[in-house]
């Protein structure tokens, strides 16, 4: 038997002697840990962990962590419009097949930048709405050869310092008004309110949304960063809503059953190409009842053929191939009258169900969610509608403006939501923004126009700003509740996305930027410092952002933003000091790249 070699003072025996003292002070060293972690949401420690890194912490105390300075260098100039996830630069990587190279293609996190992307030079504060509709800056987007590219379609042209947006287009010699005027006559709805959202695919430089807007419709107008790279820029600078976006293989990042309408305006798609996936996914995002209006090529071929380069009989037989597929989509035709040809979609699934059994396109089988649109592939068969559902379809749904307070009769179908819970919420949001506006006089001027709500649920924030010269896009994160359909039920717009990425959209093309919750939610897959870095890319210089927040996540948000030269400061939320959440207000600096601090 061996001889017991324990020591006083040591607990174990041989080569395994664990001293007291070291003990104690591992025990004590947990306990603080412990006593951190619960005095903060593990949201919150992930971030003090992340940003610790990045930002060299000089000290701890009482778990809030104190900062060393840290800046962000601008970049180089010549990324002054840089769209990291539409990158011209990086699309020679990816297949074309189908345009599948101009998708959303976002780099690695190592590729990422992280400085700050520089204004043009000559930068001015845009022009307030409503005059920026008609006009803007020519050095805020200073992209002179579209002026005589498009010269002839009247899209735009420069005056002095000032492009000037007269409302014409391929399809409207006349201007945008008397082309609306027209498409009004065919679609009584539009006049109504039953018609309130809709959907322009290709949409120029927006000028079509952009003169719905005085008539109650609120238009997404997708355009590819293509050889017009500056469409979307173009139509944001002008205060329309817009963003970056192609059919191509990927869904659009809409759910199901969202536009009451949607438009092609010489948008040259190939809708009966590829087994008609093209319309199949426009048809997959319009309501029951909901309208496709098409004009340019191939209506009214008998009159415009020569022009467009071809012959009456190919013409005549793409036009034939349009009505054949969508009369087995169950479409009926509404109206074709001049440059219109207009469609409704059916308002249930009774007409696919009398279908024989071999009829192209087939219904979609429950295999994917109709409502998943990010980074899904589009599938050629039709997505049928929703049994049960009878106040989902165009002129069934509350007309505009009574829709934005009714609970959308969808709301039954997401777990843990109740028309209840909506009335509540749209309330909280309306003494929400009424603090907001005390604390920022900004808010209530003409000073603010596009307006992003990152991670919404409801909509409740764009409600209840539904009075003031603003329209919002709604964010509903891709790894969230799926709530976009609510959104878009209570007449509003906005998207899905992922804040580890970029948006689609082109650098400072937004007022006024709101966050409540992001970093609580999602500290745990997205940076903070990322996400503020794309905030800042996406803000217009002197833009406003508004986080609402955990108080530990505020003080890192607070020294990120301040290291990005934006002037913070922190404020009580509506429920006053006692609230666990608060407010970091912060403007963003009006700054000039030059060649020293360029890189």
């Amino acid at each position: 038997m061996k001889e017991n070699t324990t020591k006083p003072g040591y607990f174990g025996t041989g080569k395994q002697l664990v001293p007291l003292t070291f003990m104690m002070l591992a025990l004590c060293g947990i306990s603080f840990y412990l006593g951190c972690a619960f005095s903060s949401t593990p949201s919150e420690q992930v971030l003090v962990e992340s940003v610790q890194t990045e930002t060299s912490v000089a000290e701890t105390t009482d778990c809030i962590p104190i900062f060393k300075h840290v800046d962000f260098t601008p970049c180089n100039i010549t990324l002054q419009d840089m769209t990291p996830c539409t990158d011209p630069k990086r699309w020679s990587r990816y297949d074309k097949h189908r345009m599948a190279f101009r998708e959303r293609h976002c780099p690695p996190r190592t590729e990422r930048l992280q400085c700050l992307i520089p204004p043009p030079s000559g930068y001015r504060t845009p022009i307030p709405w409503p005059k920026s509709r008609d006009e803007c800056w020519y050095k805020n987007v200073p992209y002179e050869w579209i002026n005589s590219v498009k010269a002839n379609q009247n899209w735009l042209k420069k005056q002095g310092e000032k492009f000037i947006f007269p409302g014409g287009g391929t399809m409207f010699p006349n201007g945008v008004g008397e082309y609306i005027d027209r498409m009004e006559l065919l679609i009584p709805g539009m006049k109504d309110g039953s018609v309130r959202t809709a959907l322009d695919t290709g949409c120029g430089v927006a000028s079509w949304g952009g003169y719905l807007l005085e008539r109650g419709i609120l238009t997404m107008s997708l355009a590819p960063r293509d050889n017009h790279e500056a469409q979307v820029q173009f139509a944001l600078e002008r205060g329309v809503p817009a963003m970056l976006g192609i059919i191509a293989t990927q869904r659009m990042p809409y759910p199901a059953n969202s536009f009451d309408m949607a438009h092609c305006s010489r948008c040259l798609i190939p809708w009966v190409e590829f087994g008609g996936v093209f319309l199949l996914e426009v048809d997959r995002v319009l309501r029951p009842g909901g309208f496709w209006v098409l004009s340019g090529p191939p209506v009214n071929y008998q009159t415009y053929w020569k022009g467009w380069e071809t012959t009456e009989e190919k013409e005549k037989a793409l036009l034939d191939k349009i009505e054949a597929l969508l009369a087995n989509m169950c479409y009926k035709r509404y109206a074709m009258k001049g440059d219109f040809a207009v469609w409704q979609k059916p308002y249930d699934n009774s007409c696919y169900e009398e279908r024989k059994p071999e009829t192209y396109p087939p219904v979609c089988d429950d295999a994917i969610e109709p409502d998943a649109a990010w980074y899904v592939p589009m599938r050629p068969c039709i997505v049928p509608q929703q049994e049960g559902m009878k106040k989902l379809g165009v002129g069934q749904t509350p007309t505009w403006p009574e829709r934005l307070t009714t609970p959308p009769e969808r709301l039954k179908l997401i777990q843990h939501t109740s028309p209840k819970m909506f009335t509540a919420d749209t309330q909280l949001w309306v003494e929400r923004v009424n603090h907001y506006k005390q604390l920022v006089p900004e808010l209530k001027s003409n000073a603010i126009r596009n307006v992003m709500d990152m991670y919404t649920q409801f909509g409740g924030f764009a409600a209840a700003l539904n009075d003031d010269p603003v329209w919002v896009m709604n964010v509903v994160s891709s790894y969230a509740t799926n709530t976009l359909g609510i959104v878009y039920d209570r007449g509003l717009i906005g998207t899905y996305t992922d804040w580890c990425e970029a948006f689609s959209t082109y650098p400072r093309t937004y007022d006024f930027l709101h966050v409540a919750g992001l970093f609580s939610a999602e500290s745990h897959r997205c940076e903070m410092k990322d996400v503020l870095l794309e905030m800042d890319r996406i803000l217009r210089p002197g833009g406003l952002v508004i986080v609402r927040d955990g108080h530990a996540l505020l003080e890192i948000a607070g020294t990120l933003g301040k290291a990005m030269r934006w002037k913070c400061t922190r404020h009580d939320t509506e429920q006053g000091p006692e609230d666990s959440d608060g407010l970091l207000i912060c403007k963003k600096d009006f700054w000039q790249v030059s060649d020293e601090d360029s890189r």
